[in-house]
């Protein structure tokens, strides 16, 4: 069995009943334990599934098709669950228990079971299983954006083994992340469940988090499927995508998870795809999944996701979650009846899911519960976090001196940035896990910002230092520190007389709300600047809600901008600049549109920790005071304000044109290949031609990070392995600091210019490779990267629609190796050209 820890004492196989389910023979578990490969794992679990169907009645198939109205669970009566597939006891099938994610284990199908006494049925309290903050606790976890900072597949199999472990705590089989759609908007409500701008980075991650749970006999689902790139009426949005586009962006990191990471199941999205919903879209839940790719796992619906019953089912659609609507049993046996679908669409789907129930073992497990790993996968949790952080500037104030006698923390009060840890959704004064969306991880405990402060400070020996927690209003006049009600004046003098100074802010979102999204009084939804939300400043009390243009939610300025500045340029009574004694932490969704007074040498030092989850506080402290040093990469374009790709988005592009007729929005994808640095590299705008080697319009670019230390690279080339058939990328990485650090070699192909006769003009560069290595004081390796022309990612091929096929352009292709996107940072490799 793929569990060792289960005992096979406990399993269905020894019992009496297994005799008369030949599904369960002991001979038949054997032989799929005993294959030594996937595929051939899967070819006896397939074999089970078929003996299971053919025991079956059609009734029966009927009711495992789609998830199970929110019930008590007969095998955990402690918990009220509505993300769940009823077993049938007398088959031996299992409650098939599914958690939201990606950022720890969300909804888990496990609120408080006094509730349904409570409302007096389960039905009465139905709403309350899927949000209710009673549920079941987990390690709420860094975001997975920021698992793509750090550029470290390892990360992402430590987090994956952390969900995984908890999902066994918690009786759970299927795990509906990673997601893998990307941040074409950096105002995404949801941009913090995904892996960032570059698809093959976000390939990377999922493959790596997909083997992770799933070498643990669980199911990882990749999601949303496909091109569900905003929040704003995502149940009807209209996306339009060329094939080209699909191809080679918005559709690479579920191929590469699918091939790479072997995922046994995919969700599709609430959205349409060129005029098709996406979970009855044949062409890319058929033709694209399981034709092009071999796709072999089940496809499961978004909640409340599908539109349909016969379209869905021969689309290729096999799982309805998570109550039987669409695939009710009345509207399957009249579908049933008109010859719309078949008996065999029917075994078809199931036979899909339940060989991924027996190849992972599932089948074979008893459905219990067990202790957590709390403190320990805190611990893990913590060290993700750091790994993950971004130091983007720094003038000398970081690391803060471990001496020091005062420290001062600063944000807003109506932010939660410096008062709570914070993960997607958090709001002011709330507990963690209540902002409404199904990614919201409950958790055992959280760590504030002022308690991670004094924590790290009194395990470095210093226990004396004196830290202090301001909080401003938004019109920045008036304040408290510590509770005490003090004015803004206040605030800034005490700052001044501090030894370090420690301000936070962020861009809190949702699911449910891309930021700055608005709605007039008839709720439909408005455009306008797609940028406005792209800031420090713009917020509404609640992320998860579209802001009204008046009255209920309604969008608020926080003036946080201003504070920093006011803070910058208050007198420092130390000795020490306010810059050189100042570090803005940063607690994003995403990339956000940095002011230009806070880059550069007068600005702050700038550390980008994404949300860190519950370990919050001490995650920021270590790397602020030095006990770890930051070596994360942005997954995602900090652009200046005014110059970012939402200042230069049309209506069509974001939130879309309204159709009178459709009573629908419909969005195109007019920027086609260029979504992210692509688009900066490109000069769509017109404004963002370089200067120096650098963007203009770019402050801290895809792929930039600073260390503590400092480090030199040498020695690039690139040559071609006739034996292997690949392309082999080395380069020399120096440690020329005086503290152990890791940096991130990045490799970047220019295509040649026949690339573009496929259809889109291609952008200058792309992400093709990476590679992490961890460095002591002096220290020297070589790198080495491969590029291998026939890998899922397709590293130098373009899709040609008139073929319908992956091709190699002609020509001469380059090879840029260095530390970040930016073409300063950048060293050309080695120039070539295909060979086969």
């Amino acid at each position: 069995m793929l569990l060792g820890a289960i005992s096979p004492a406990a399993s269905l196989a020894d019992t009496p009943r297994a005799a008369t389910l030949p599904w369960m023979s002991p001979d038949i578990i054997a032989r799929q334990d005993g294959a030594s490969e996937a595929d051939q794992r899967e070819a006896v679990a397939r074999q089970r599934a078929q003996l299971l169907l053919k025991a079956m009645s059609l009734p029966q198939k009927m009711q495992q098709l789609t998830g199970s109205a929110p019930e008590i669970l007969p095998e955990l009566p402690q918990c009220f669950g509505g993300r769940h597939i009823s077993g049938i006891a007398a088959l031996g099938i299992p409650t098939f228990r599914v958690t939201n994610g990606p950022v720890g284990l969300g909804q888990n199908d496990c609120v408080d079971a006094q509730l349904v006494a409570k409302a007096g049925s389960a039905a009465k309290a139905a709403g309350l299983a899927y949000t209710h903050p009673s549920s079941a606790k987990a390690t709420a976890l860094p975001s997975a954006m920021g698992i793509a900072a750090s550029f470290d597949p390892d990360v992402a199999s430590a987090y994956g083994e952390i969900i995984a472990n908890e999902m066994h705590s918690l009786g759970l089989h299927v795990f509906e992340a990673p997601g893998v759609n990307l941040a074409r908007l950096p105002i995404l409500g949801r941009n913090f469940e995904y892996f960032g701008e570059d698809p093959y980075l976000s390939g990377v991650m999922a493959v790596a988090e997909t083997k992770a749970v799933q070498s643990k006999g669980l199911i990882a689902m990749l999601k949303h499927f496909v091109a569900n790139e905003q929040e704003t009426n995502r149940m009807s949005i209209q996306e339009t995508v060329d094939q080209q586009t699909l191809r080679e962006i918005y559709l690479l990191p579920f191929e590469m998870g699918v091939k790479d990471g072997g995922a046994a199941a995919v969700m599709c999205a609430y959205n349409y795809v060129n005029g098709k919903s996406s979970c009855e879209n044949e062409d890319i839940l058929t033709g694209v999944l399981r034709r092009d790719w071999g796709f072999t796992g089940y496809v499961q619906s978004d909640f409340f996701a599908m539109k349909s019953t016969a379209a869905t089912l021969k689309a290729g659609l096999d799982n309805e979650m998570p109550t039987p609507l669409f695939w009710s049993v009345d509207k399957l046996a009249s579908a049933l009846s008109k010859g719309e679908i078949t008996a065999a669409d029917i075994d078809t789907a199931l036979e899909r899911r339940y060989t991924q129930m027996f190849k992972a073992g599932i089948f074979e497990r008893p459905l219990v519960q067990t202790p957590m790993a709390v403190e320990e996968n805190g611990r893990k949790a913590r060290d993700i976090g750091t790994r993950a952080a971004v130091l983007l500037q720094n003038g000398g104030a970081l690391p803060f001196r471990r001496d020091v006698q005062s420290v001062m923390v600063i944000g807003k009060g109506s932010q939660v940035y410096a008062q709570q840890a914070v993960a997607g959704g958090s709001l002011p004064g709330e507990p963690m896990g209540s902002g409404g969306g199904s990614s919201d991880v409950v958790p055992h405990y959280t760590v504030t910002p002022v308690e991670g402060l004094r924590n790290v400070l009194k395990s470095l020996g210093n226990s004396g230092a004196a830290v202090k927690l301001a909080l401003v209003d938004d019109a920045n006049m008036s304040a408290t520190i510590d509770g005490a009600r003090v004015s803004f004046a206040d605030v800034t003098a005490q700052a001044g007389a501090a030894d370090a100074v420690i301000i936070m802010a962020g861009t809190i979102s949702e699911e449910g709300a891309d930021r700055a999204t608005f709605a007039g009084a008839s709720g439909r939804q408005l455009a306008g600047s797609a940028a406005a939300g792209d800031n420090l400043d713009w917020y509404a009390p609640r992320s998860n809600v579209i802001a009204l243009t008046n009255g209920r939610n309604a969008a608020r300025n926080s003036q946080s901008v201003a504070m920093i500045k006011a803070l910058l340029a208050a007198p420092s009574r130390t000795g020490v600049s306010m810059n050189r004694k100042t570090a803005l932490v940063l607690k994003d969704n995403a990339g956000v549109a940095m002011d230009p007074h806070l880059v550069g040498p007068r600005g702050p030092a700038i550390l980008e920790s994404w949300f860190p989850g519950q370990e919050d506080g001490n995650i920021v402290a270590e790397l602020l005071f030095g006990v770890k040093n930051p070596s994360g990469k942005l997954p995602v374009t900090f652009p200046y304000v005014g110059k970012g790709f939402l200042d230069n988005v049309s209506a069509e592009q974001f939130p879309g044109l309204y159709d009178e007729a459709t009573k629908k929005q419909t969005v195109r994808y007019a920027e086609r290949l260029n979504i992210g640095y692509r688009w900066y590299d490109a000069n769509v705008s017109g404004n963002c031609k370089l200067v120096k080697g650098r963007n203009p319009c770019v402050a801290f670019p895809f792929g930039h990070g600073l260390s503590y230390t400092s480090f030199a690279m040498s020695n690039m080339t690139v040559a071609y392995d006739p034996t292997a058939k690949l392309y082999r990328a080395k380069a020399v990485v120096a440690n020329t600091g005086k503290m152990a650090g890791a940096e991130v070699v990045q490799a970047y192909l220019a295509l040649p210019r026949s690339a573009d006769a496929a259809g889109a003009p291609q952008p200058p560069k792309r992400l093709v490779g990476f590679e992490r290595v961890e460095l002591q004081p002096g220290e020297r390796k070589e790198v080495e990267i491969i590029i291998d022309p026939a890998a899922s990612n397709h590293p130098l091929s373009v899709w040609r629609e008139t073929e319908h096929k992956w091709v190699v352009p002609e020509g001469q292709f380059a090879l840029w190796l260095g530390k970040s996107s930016s073409p300063i940072d950048l060293m050309l490799a080695g120039r070539f050209s295909y060979r086969k």
